[in-house]
């Protein structure tokens, strides 16, 4: 029997599963890792989110050839011609391949006739396998995130004092919501050169005949696991110290603030969520660091990022389909172009997508999810221009946190409550308002801000479906004291802005 691996373009890590599973006779087991460009042209991603990962592949296969290992790199229109011409050339009778992160992927590879049999190991990318997600969510009635945080760190024994949290609460949320006043003294973040096989893989994108999405340079993310690992530490030394009051606050200018950049490593191998947990864990306890910043980083790996790709393991495959809201308005080409808006908050979030392919989860969250969900955007048209936009994107994490969080469609799996809000949130946690043609004030006439009269539009077409969340009562009854002929000027403006000249999206 010969043995062969295949390495996805996500698995790029030497002690990830499959690879594992062959450590003891590396010399004999032949690699291959492949380039699809039909595969690319499934969405028009963001270009430099091209260039990571095709980079990273090639820094990973000089990384294993180092190592030993004999390593064939194909670049081909599709993943199959390759891999079968790999496997008859060497003989290969069973094709070890790590479990896919998504679903697709994994489907794809059941579909494909291979020559050989097709093994999948079980994949170590996470600390919760699906059979451990599914344990802990089966015995619950619901399974939100908080609870899942708070037996993880029980699990792991994390921050935690025996059987007690560190400092006697699980979540110190509440000290993470500071808004952006004065002058921020925000820590410079880490950036890379191009070098050789970048460049060339920059150039390969720049002449490429198919649709993509963004600038390509400049390009400075990392593509090694010791870039990666030098942006872990300058986060855990500079950033983490003043990660956690002003994580929430967006500033004209500041495309990253104080947070991390790491899920792009992470979501492509290069570094671990247990090796980046411990080492913020190690700094609180050596350098007696702010537990709230602290435990706020921690909470959006071992927490959010585990839940996340837990839950997309766990729902039905018919998750990317909901559609709780009957949300069908489609996507504005202010997405694919911000210079299209001249909403002052979007325009800002979308130009630094264009620009990095990133932005920090807020953004992401109160900016771009927000205003899809008021505004009535198609759920599943949100969520594939996310995952076509984001540098960390891929389908585990885009269907839960587009679908499910941003986007409340699939109606309370996830979330609570629905993230919706009106301009006063944007004004409170960022300066966008400060220079924005439309006023953060007004709700109806000329210069009332969309965010204003699609949040009361929201609230008003949905108001029957809202009422059963109960966090949202009180809010409601704030539409019983709005006159009717503002409330019919609210939802003239939200009709006019669709171009709809009549009709009521009831909910």
């Amino acid at each position: 029997m010969t043995i062969g691996v295949w390495v996805l373009g996500d698995q790029l890590w030497t002690e990830q599963a499959a690879l594992h599973s062959c450590a003891d006779r590396q010399s004999q087991i032949p690699i291959i890792l492949i380039e699809s460009l039909g595969y690319v042209q499934e969405r028009p991603y963001h270009r430099q989110k091209l260039v990571l990962v095709w980079s990273a592949m090639r820094h990973f296969a000089e990384e294993l050839r180092q190592a030993g290992w004999t390593v064939a790199y194909e670049t081909a229109e599709d993943f199959e011609t390759p891999l079968r011409q790999w496997i008859n050339a060497q003989g290969i009778t069973e094709l070890r391949v790590m479990q896919p992160n998504d679903r697709p992927f994994t489907a794809f590879l059941h579909s494909i006739d291979l020559p050989c049999k097709l093994t999948l190991i079980p994949n170590n990318h996470f600390l919760w396998t699906g059979d451990d997600f599914r344990q802990w969510a089966n015995r619950r009635k619901n399974v939100l995130m908080e609870y899942f945080y708070r037996e993880g760190r029980q699990r792991f024994q994390l921050l935690m004092e025996g059987k007690h949290p560190v400092g006697g609460q699980w979540n110190f949320d509440k000290n993470n919501r500071k808004p952006p006043k004065g002058r921020l003294n925000t820590p410079k973040a880490v950036w890379f050169e191009p070098d050789t096989i970048t460049q060339a893989v920059i150039q390969q994108v720049k002449s490429g005949h198919f649709s993509t999405y963004g600038q390509v340079e400049p390009f400075r993310w990392g593509v090694t696991r010791s870039q990666a690992l030098q942006v872990l530490d300058h986060f855990i030394r500079d950033r983490l110290p003043t990660f956690g009051p002003y994580q929430d606050a967006m500033v004209t200018g500041e495309e990253t603030m104080w947070h991390a950049l790491l899920s792009p490593y992470l979501n492509l191998g290069l570094l671990q969520p247990m090796e980046v947990i411990r080492a913020a864990e190690a700094a609180y306890f050596d350098r007696n660091l702010d537990l709230s910043s602290v435990e706020g980083f921690i909470r959006q790996v071992l927490g959010w990022r585990e839940y996340m790709h837990g839950l997309y393991h766990y729902v039905d495959a018919d998750y990317p389909q909901c559609n709780r809201f009957n949300h069908t308005q489609p996507l504005p080409e202010f997405f694919w172009d911000a210079d299209k808006t001249d909403m002052n908050c979007l325009h800002q979030t979308l130009k630094q997508v264009e620009t990095t392919a990133y932005a920090h989860h807020i953004q992401r969250l109160m900016i771009l999810s927000n205003f899809a969900l008021i505004a009535g955007l198609s759920p599943q048209q949100v969520e594939q221009w996310f995952h076509t936009a984001f540098i960390d994107a891929y389908d585990w994490v885009m269907q839960t946190n587009v679908i499910g969080m941003g986007l409340f469609a699939d109606g309370g799996i996830l979330a609570s409550k629905p993230y919706a809000a009106s301009a006063s949130y944007i004004n409170k946690m960022s300066d966008y308002c400060q220079n924005c043609r439309y006023n953060k004030s007004d709700r109806t006439g000329d210069n009332a801000c969309p965010f204003n009269f699609f949040y009361w539009d929201f609230l008003d077409r949905h108001r029957n479906t809202l009422q059963s969340q109960g966090r949202m009562s009180f809010i409601l009854k704030n539409l019983d004291k709005m006159p009717d002929a503002e409330l019919q000027a609210i939802r003239q403006k939200a009709r006019n802005w669709h171009g709809k000249g009549e009709g009521k999206d009831e909910g």
